[in-house]
């Protein structure tokens, strides 16, 4: 019988299997020496009586495997593989043709070919050694550090994620023989590995699934660079149908990892020649690739640092200090749309029509320009959200994006402010010659659906509901220098100090009965 040591890969070697125990390890003592830091001291054991050849684990630490599922002891049939650590073997029937040049005392040239260990030569009378190639010196030495040294400056290079992951591809192309290649990254939201780019070597694009989902998977559960010399014969693949129906001679996969973060992977492969990859091939891709993932983190947080200064400026023009901290200080935050319960404060500025007509276009600006900053800085104070000017009015809402028990107090404060604020900016307005302004304030409270809307282009964190329609109406009501609310806010008033004046019942535009509405005394 015989075992082989890296079925189906570049490198594949065979060894006879006698009668008795043939022990698996890295010892000296080992039958079978394999220098791989998968692999324990003495790992596992081969029992032959006969035809019966029993797998036994002698306790080592990354385990013996049939398949994915660990073993202790496991009587194997012929054909079936097991893999010690992450080195892979293969049971086969003996072939009498070969049993001289497989015998016990002829030293045999083996290597696990994923591993960048160097093997040492290690001879034993009773049974075969492993001993490591010599490195071959190729041309391509130079052009692969050219190579490397290309994707180093890329980790320099300002530019997008997309045009990144074309330049990388096109470096593979450049220096290793492959017919096709793919880079695949990790979705940020779904977790799920999706292809990103994929090309074949005439820059044609290729559907997103040609490759195979079996070794990808495979690269991805066990973390490994992995090269696939005989993609149809290797047994850790177990006769994958993607392998078969694209034609796939030889593969290679390699993680792209920089430090602890898994990133995706990327995949080449050779569909006209198998055996045509190299462990020299594995090792440059894994060096190439480890540079190219640092070069896509890079680009990602580039990309993220440039979202999330975006986001704090939108931040910074809606919200007050306070929540701007909240938000930044919880990643999981989100202003998605939500229902909740609100108060929404209306101000607008008196005949504002008349008086925009009485000046230069440019005055107008100017004067808006001095007003709202002012009133802006009062909703900030009590911490409310400021969602958007219309014209010489705006409206800010408290509750939202987190609401507080004294939201409709905090609403109050503001728009009594706003009022007071007023009289030192007309003092302001007066001594540059400007006309006085004048404003209306109303407020109501009740449920609302709030958070982002709007495209990925352009978002709008708003307010939605009768809620609103209502306080604009209470605000339409409300006279120069006046501050009105709705019943609804007055229910919510937490404080008993606000004095407050009820008006006449009043009917509003889209409401059919009439509104209890309250003055507020701020003078």
């Amino acid at each position: 019988m015989r075992l082989i040591l890296n079925p189906g890969r570049e490198g594949e070697q065979e060894l006879l299997l006698p009668e008795g125990t043939t022990t698996i390890g890295r010892t000296d003592e080992s039958s079978v020496c394999v220098l791989h830091k998968s692999i324990s001291r003495r790992h596992a054991r081969l029992e032959r009586q006969g035809s019966r050849v029993v797998l036994v684990d002698q306790g080592s630490k990354n385990g013996t495997f049939m398949g994915e599922v660990r073993v202790e002891r496991h009587v194997l049939q012929e054909g079936e593989a097991f893999r010690c650590g992450e080195v892979w073997f293969q049971l086969l029937a003996g072939d009498p043709e070969r049993e001289e040049e497989l015998s016990p005392l002829h030293t045999r040239t083996l290597d696990t070919r994923f591993t960048l260990s160097p093997l040492e030569t290690l001879l034993d009378a009773d049974a075969p050694r492993l001993r490591v190639r010599p490195e071959p010196e190729g041309d391509t030495t130079r052009e692969r550090l050219q190579v490397l040294l290309a994707v180093a400056q890329l980790l320099a290079s300002p530019g997008s994620l997309d045009t990144l992951l074309e330049r990388i591809l096109q470096l593979v192309f450049r220096i290793l023989g492959v017919d096709r290649a793919a880079l695949l990254l990790v979705d940020e939201t779904t977790g799920e590995l999706r292809p990103r780019v994929a090309r074949a070597a005439s820059g044609e694009t290729l559907p997103e699934r040609f490759f195979s989902q079996r070794i990808v998977d495979f690269v991805r559960t066990h973390g490994l660079a992995s090269l696939f010399a005989n993609a149809q014969r290797d047994v850790r693949l177990d006769s994958s149908a993607s392998i078969r129906s694209q034609a796939i001679l030889s593969a290679m996969c390699v993680p792209l990892r920089p430090r602890d973060t898994w990133l995706g992977v990327l995949y080449v492969d050779n569909r006209s020649q198998g055996g045509l990859f190299t462990e020299q091939d594995l090792e440059f891709l894994t060096a190439f690739a480890n540079q190219a993932a640092v070069a896509i983190d890079n680009a990602r947080l580039a990309r993220r640092l440039e979202e999330e200064a975006v986001l704090r400026n939108t931040y910074l023009r809606f919200f007050p200090p306070a929540v701007v901290r909240r938000l930044n200080a919880s990643p999981g935050a989100s202003l998605e749309v939500v229902e909740t319960e609100v108060t929404v404060l209306f101000a607008d500025i008196s005949d504002f029509t008349p008086l925009s007509a009485s000046l230069r276009p440019r005055e107008v600006v100017d004067m808006l320009n001095e007003y709202f900053p002012v009133m802006a800085d009062a909703v900030f104070r009590h911490e409310g959200t400021l969602e958007k000017y219309i014209g010489d009015a705006l409206m800010a809402v408290w509750g939202a994006p987190f609401s507080r028990d004294d939201d409709a107090d905090r609403a109050v404060r503001a728009a009594v402010d706003m009022q007071r604020a007023l009289v030192a900016l007309n003092a302001r307005f007066r001594a540059k010659g400007h006309p006085e302004l004048r404003i209306h304030v109303g407020l109501n409270s009740g449920p609302a659906a709030a958070g982002n809307i709007g495209s990925g282009h352009y978002l709008q964190y708003a307010t939605l509901g009768d809620v609103t329609n209502v306080a604009s109406r209470v605000c339409g009501v409300a006279k120069a220098g006046e501050v009105v609310l709705s019943e609804a806010t007055r229910a919510r008033l937490r404080e008993s100090t606000w004095r407050l004046t009820t008006l006449p019942p009043t009917r509003v535009k889209g409401k059919q009965d009439a509104l209890t509405l309250h003055q507020v005394a701020w003078d």
